[in-house]
């Protein structure tokens, strides 16, 4: 019998049929060798349901939940394929901790592919929790409804602060048991970037010596992503500079808005300049310079203050990885340390604007340095505070909201005139600052006991072994992360200090 004729009778029951969500796709990364991945089909899960839906992501490629929510939910449970995709898991390699691990790769991700948006943009959809690949390693290629809670919530809510980040489109659960530190239940993320390339993908192929593959990944993303690279003498060196410059502005807008990313190896690198992949990611609560958001990270290796350095030497292994490329070791280190340079200007201007400064002058670094002295010694609530200064006063008649936050007031009283000062010399307009502070300095983040109590909800029907789901307040919060600088009088609760019981919190890699 005629091999093909088997095949032909099997595959039409073997494979469900695929959804069709009216989406075009181009699904370039998926048209260079295979070098670069493994195709695969993402593997299902059982009864799955929709836990969460952000309109504002599904608005970039055109999707509804209203119109599809079935299809959505077959699709991102990894039971049926969508249509036009070429699902695959990428190859990569990076630095975790500081130590280099050779093959790391998509482990529970996969790559369905590149949908075109309705304005013509082109947007990667990748599963997160989608089984086992094969680099999963030791791992079993899922994801737990908490972290997933946690990356739809967190990468939304930073896309809304203005912070450069992937995207998440919906969170589909089910029942079926995951084991971590305890038993937990599965559960998808469809999330969307232009591009997932990390700076371990560069690493891979130059540790391995695949020179050729190395220099066809960085024609792919300059071509692209940065085609105004292409004009430059030095294409490659211009392409490390633009990374560099993208990143340090990254770091710089996490620091402003007091996000820390828990997990910054290289693999966890976007070179598009973007958050991506959310682990034990936090934003803090009480100020403390050196807080550690992840428990495994022991020796604080990824705390606050260390994110600008450590992003700095996660450039410089990207940038060890094109010296092939660049051919200049010399011309190379000064494409990387552009990063210092362009860190220092975002950071200033970032920290002038949320003190409400319309101008940048030498000593301002000063002022901030002394408001982030004040604000290390009494651990103040970071986000509260910057939102509270905008009722400062020029003339002293208010602010007393602000001074009370401090225990030690001579010490906020004697910053105060300094910072009087300051706006007095540019003329400063109390009503006119405050406004724009406002639109710099949040309201709303995603504080670890919001999300907790978000997650404790959609988890009750399993945790306890009955009840009912409730989704509810993970729709309600996103409705307010969506807001971050507006004044919600309906929801001023989820701007208050975490309650005792959130101290107790604990985030790590699994998270």
């Amino acid at each position: 019998m005629d091999s093909s004729l088997v095949v032909e009778q099997i595959t039409p029951t073997s494979v469900p049929t695929p959804v069709d969500l009216g989406l075009r796709f181009d699904n370039s990364f998926a048209q260079l060798p295979g070098a670069f991945y493994t195709r695969l089909a993402p593997t299902g899960l059982s009864d799955p349901y929709l836990v969460g839906f952000s309109e504002s992501a599904a608005a970039l490629i055109g999707v509804s939940a209203d119109a599809n929510r079935q299809a959505l939910v077959d699709v991102v449970s990894g039971n049926r394929p969508l249509a036009g995709t070429d699902p695959l898991a990428a190859v990569y390699s990076g630095h975790q901790f500081g130590v280099y691990v050779p093959r790391l790769g998509d482990g529970r991700a996969l790559l369905l592919g590149e949908a075109i948006g309705p304005s013509g943009e082109h947007w990667e959809l990748q599963l997160k929790g989608a089984g086992k690949t094969p680099y999963s390693r030791m791992g079993d290629g899922r994801a737990v409804l908490r972290s997933s809670i946690r990356e739809f919530l967190g990468s939304e809510a930073l896309h809304h602060l203005g912070v450069p980040t992937t995207r998440a489109l919906a969170v589909v659960g089910s029942d079926q048991p995951v084991f971590r530190e305890t038993t937990e239940t599965a559960a998808v993320v469809l999330r969307m970037s232009p591009s997932f390339i990390r700076f371990g993908s560069f690493e891979y192929f130059y540790w391995t010596k695949q020179h050729d593959a190395l220099r066809q990944l960085a024609d792919y993303v300059l071509d692209h992503f940065y085609p105004e690279c292409r004009d430059d003498p030095q294409p490659y060196l211009a392409f490390l500079e633009q990374v560099a410059r993208r990143t340090a502005r990254l770091v710089a807008h996490w620091q402003g808005v007091g996000f820390c990313h828990g997990v910054l190896n290289t693999d966890n690198m976007s070179v598009l300049g973007l958050t991506i992949d959310y682990g034990p990611f936090a934003f803090m609560d009480s100020f403390d310079a050196g807080y550690i958001c992840n428990h495994s990270d022991v020796n604080g290796r990824y705390a606050y203050n260390m994110q600008p350095q450590i992003a700095h030497w996660n450039l410089y292994a990207l940038g060890q990885a094109l010296v092939g490329l660049t051919d200049d070791i010399d011309a190379t280190k000064a494409a990387i340390d552009s990063y210092l340079k362009e860190y220092s200007r975002a950071a200033s201007a970032m920290f002038c604007a949320k003190l409400g400064l319309e101008t940048m002058q030498a000593n301002d670094d000063l002022l901030v340095t002394g408001v982030i002295d004040l604000l290390q010694a009494e651990h103040t609530d970071w986000t509260n505070f910057w939102r509270m200064l905008s009722t400062f006063r020029v003339d002293g008649s208010d602010g007393d909201a602000v001074r009370d936050s401090f225990i030690d007031r001579a010490r906020f009283d004697a910053w105060a005139v300094r910072y009087r000062e300051r706006l007095r010399a540019e003329g400063s307009v109390d009503t006119e600052r405050a406004k724009r502070m406002n639109r710099v300095n949040p309201k709303y983040i995603v504080r670890n006991h919001l999300a907790e109590i978000a997650i404790r909800a959609a988890s009750a029907s399993t945790s306890s072994g009955g009840g009912t789901r409730d989704f509810s307040e993970v729709e309600r919060l996103l409705k307010v992360l969506e807001r971050p600088y507006d004044e919600l009088p309906e929801f001023e609760s989820y701007a208050q200090d975490p309650p005792d019981w959130a101290r107790t919190l604990e985030l790590s890699c699994s998270s």
